[in-house]
């Protein structure tokens, strides 16, 4: 009877720890910088935009899109990753207006990292659109969840605690 209570708190105390490391593991990379900068008004489009966050990035999987004031795609190409910025190509500005770039990125550590943020465009431009943004693949959600993952280490970890145990007696 020892042997079990001893390893229903050594389980109790994994489960509480996995629980607990998720938390802490959900704040690793941070946007830290962008360009052009949020809220920035601007008078000539850019040709490409960015986000630096304070680790590196994985190139797998990366997605940015610039969305403009008409609903349409203003992003052009696939995006980049160069160690811990992201970018990605802009064709010649249309209306004037508020564009929004969306992000989705995957940290060194394997976090996925997402977000937007604005810039106003305040001379309209000539450019031509791409497709709709409501018909084109914008970054959404915060890719796989990792919960899964820690109940099945503390399963795992648990039953093996449980046959150590059971071998002993």
């Amino acid at each position: 009877m020892k042997h079990v209570l001893a390893a229903a708190l050594l389980l109790f105390g994994l489960t509480t720890g996995a629980l607990v490391g998720a938390q802490d593991a959900s704040a690793h990379a941070t946007r830290i910088a962008t360009d052009p900068a949020e809220n920035a008004e601007l008078t000539e489009a850019p040709t490409t935009v960015s986000a630096t966050f304070n680790e590196a990035m994985q190139p797998q999987f990366a997605a940015m899109t610039v969305v403009g004031p008409d609903g349409n795609l203003w992003s052009t190409g696939e995006p980049t990753v160069e160690g811990a910025v992201l970018s990605v190509g802009v064709r010649p500005l249309g209306p004037a207006g508020t564009y929004t770039v969306n992000y989705r990125a995957t940290s060194a550590d394997g976090h996925v990292v997402s977000g937007s943020w604005s810039f106003e465009l305040t001379v309209a431009g000539t450019g031509t659109p791409g497709p709709s943004a409501t018909t084109a693949d914008e970054p959404a959600g915060n890719g796989f969840p990792m919960w899964p993952l820690y109940v099945g280490v503390v399963l795992i970890v648990g039953a093996g605690v449980l046959w150590a145990v059971r071998r002993r007696t």
